[in-house]
């Protein structure tokens, strides 16, 4: 293979044919191109939803209440209901494998319009009542002075903290606004910090257009009485969190008097069961790409093959002569195959090259935006993954040279010699 006067006829071979080589050549580097793209397409996606996800607590699962569907008890079918702060406590009581418990309250526009205002300016964003677990759930990250603690909810404090739209549409630039009251609901409350989430995944509306205040805070200025809206827990370590859901919607059902078999009444939301449908579903994702790639790769190697099946006619008389002066079998189907490997391998390399390039240029245009505003993140192709299609290409183009190979030396070298 390291034979000079085996490459400069290869070379030569190809200069002859320019434009044959050219296209045939463009099959195989569409085929690694492709490859490239939607492997890297895929892969900017999957990591745009799980970095939406990835910072919750994996073993978390979330509660809400839903009309029930079942007669049940002496109770008609669509009854409303909703959780309040002794479930709280008989959950805390009877369920010991939860690690962190958080209720939630959702605040409301009256009239559907603005509801928060600070002097001339007015906003309607997403107004949540919260205990300060919720945060290690879902985490947040304060940018600006803190986050909600323990002693707002037991004093409630009538504070609040802000996402980072809130403060952009409420406040100046240059102004500082922890310190500061927003008017929220008809209720003024102290700004004690600005937060940005580590998560997209939201309930109700953008993450960044919300205002979070204590819960006890909210119950009282709001008249909500004991009314909970929506809970959320995390199973302790060594619990499934699909088994605690279980375990907590039984409990709930009997609580308030739900048939067993009403699966609408207890809504919930298991993140631990989303990431295995989205890690499912991007695998998926990958393997499809992979066989489309390397289905369109092979369709251009068995262009490569036929042109080199049409060359070897066309040099049947050079073979033969070859052949005659006592070129062995060996020789010739290393030249043939050493041709193939070269022409699949410098096409497959400047598809590889071009396709990680234009990745990376998408990737450098991806991070110019707003990343936060975006489901494609990192487009990306592994190293791993490179030479791997490296090696699927180096097979192929051996496989592409040996059955040309093979027609050639299967001819008499008399019969080559005569042949026209």
């Amino acid at each position: 293979m390291l034979d000079l006067d085996l490459w400069k006829e290869i070379l030569s071979a190809l200069k002859k044919n320019r434009m044959r080589s050219f296209m045939t050549a463009f099959g195989v580097f569409w085929g690694i191109f492709m490859l490239i793209i939607m492997s890297g397409a895929g892969k900017a996606l999957e990591n745009g939803v799980m970095d939406g996800i990835r910072a919750f607590a994996s073993n978390s699962a979330f509660f809400w209440t839903e009309r029930t569907s079942v007669p049940y008890e002496g109770f008609k079918r669509g009854r409303s209901w909703n959780y309040s702060n002794n479930d709280v406590e008989y959950i805390r009581q009877n369920v010991r494998e939860i690690e962190y418990l958080s209720p939630r309250l959702f605040g409301y526009s009256q009239g559907g319009g603005d509801n928060t205002i600070r002097g001339e300016r007015t906003g309607s964003f997403n107004i949540y009542g919260d205990y300060p677990d919720y945060f290690k759930i879902d985490p947040w990250t304060p940018i600006e002075g803190r986050l909600i603690n323990e002693i707002d909810v037991k004093q409630k404090r009538k504070v609040c903290i802000i996402g980072e739209r809130v403060r952009e549409v409420m406040f100046d630039k240059d102004e500082d606004a922890v310190g500061q009251y927003l008017k929220v609901s008809g209720v003024y409350f102290q700004v004690v910090g600005v937060i940005h989430p580590e998560t997209r995944i939201g309930f109700g509306g953008r993450k960044e257009e919300t205002i979070i205040i204590p819960f006890s805070t909210m119950q009282q200025a709001y008249n909500y009485g004991d009314d909970i809206h929506f809970f959320s827990v995390t199973s302790e370590k060594g619990t499934p969190v699909s088994v605690l859901e279980e375990k907590l919607k039984t409990l709930l059902k009997k609580r308030h008097h739900i048939a067993p078999e009403d699966n609408q009444a207890v809504a919930s939301f298991n993140i631990e069961v989303e990431w295995i449908k989205y890690s499912g579903l991007f695998k998926g994702i990958q393997l499809l790409t992979w066989i489309v790639g390397i289905g369109t790769l092979f369709a251009g190697v068995i262009g490569v093959s036929n042109i080199m099946l049409v060359i070897i006619k066309e040099r049947t008389q050079e073979i033969g002569i070859q052949r005659a002066i006592g070129a062995t079998p060996g020789k010739i189907i290393t030249h043939i195959v050493a041709e193939s490997v070269f022409l699949t391998t410098m096409a497959g390399y400047i598809g590889l090259s071009l396709g990680v390039g234009l990745l990376e240029l998408a990737n450098m245009a991806l991070e110019s935006g707003n990343p936060d505003e975006i489901f494609f993140r990192r487009p990306e192709f592994s190293f791993d993954m490179a030479m791997m299609a490296l090696a699927v290409l180096i097979i192929s183009g051996i496989l592409a040279g040996l059955i040309p190979a093979k027609r050639a030396i299967s001819i008499k070298p008399i019969d080559a010699i005569r042949d026209e």
